[in-house]
């Protein structure tokens, strides 16, 4: 009941390979692998569209005007901030790999048990910089990409296109791919994918060379793998 966990021995060693797995698998596909800070300022927080909407799922460092982050997408949006980022030779990738924290307010008394909602998790993101015109065929292969690991693993999955009232504040389309549970006959969010066009960029500006000069870049995320959830699935199908 306190939305943190131990993982012990093969569950540990899993955890581990799949880690693995992913990253040598987008490395293979060309994104470059990060290991990003998980403390950001409030610049970032509200550059990525976190705050202030999600100020209160946010843990915050008053003392030193940090937030822990809840995404590496955080950290690999920020990282090109006040830029004009060079995508002559394609998209800009990055597979970033964090520790996550989140306090998961108001869902009180919601998967209170095991590791399917914690305060802290890891997972690896998908992050990747286009040109706007190029962003909706990027959307769709980060995409395959989900559908891709769920399907090597072997997990019956299907995939919801979000409601846009659901969408969060950053994002203009949300794909998410949702596993079979069996224990809770439901089905349990493992990855998704959003495309923010060029809201997150225009907040932090970072630009591409355009034709007539500098314009926003296009910025999209998708989560690979989030450890725990995935674990719980694999354990029990």
């Amino acid at each position: 009941g306190s939305r943190f966990a131990y993982r012990f021995g093969d569950v540990a060693r899993l955890e581990m390979a799949l880690f693995r797995y992913v990253m040598d698998k987008l490395a293979g596909e060309g994104f470059v692998p990060v290991l990003g800070p998980v403390l950001a300022n409030e610049r970032a927080m509200y550059g990525t569209g976190f705050l202030p909407t999600e100020a209160s799922n946010l843990y915050e460092l008053e003392k030193d005007g940090l937030y822990l982050t809840g995404t590496s997408e955080v950290a690999l949006a920020g990282y090109h901030s006040d830029e004009i980022i060079d995508l002559s030779n394609g998209p800009k990738r990055y597979a970033g790999w964090s520790a996550c924290y989140r306090r998961e307010a108001g869902s009180h008394g919601k998967d209170t048990r095991g590791i399917i909602r914690v305060h802290q998790f890891d997972k690896v993101e998908m992050f990747s910089y286009v040109d706007v015109a190029d962003a909706a065929d990027e959307h769709q292969r980060l995409l395959e990409w989900e559908k891709e690991f769920l399907g090597k693993l072997e997990l019956p999955f299907r995939v919801i296109d979000v409601a846009a009232g659901d969408l969060g504040s950053s994002a203009a389309r949300k794909f998410d791919c949702e596993a079979w549970l069996p224990s809770q006959s439901r089905w349990l969010e493992l990855t998704s994918t959003s495309n923010c066009t060029d809201f997150q960029a225009r907040r932090l500006n970072i630009r591409i060379r355009g034709e007539k000069g500098p314009v926003p870049a296009a910025t999209l995320n998708g989560t690979l793998c989030a450890v725990g959830r995935t674990i719980a699935v694999l354990l029990e199908v």
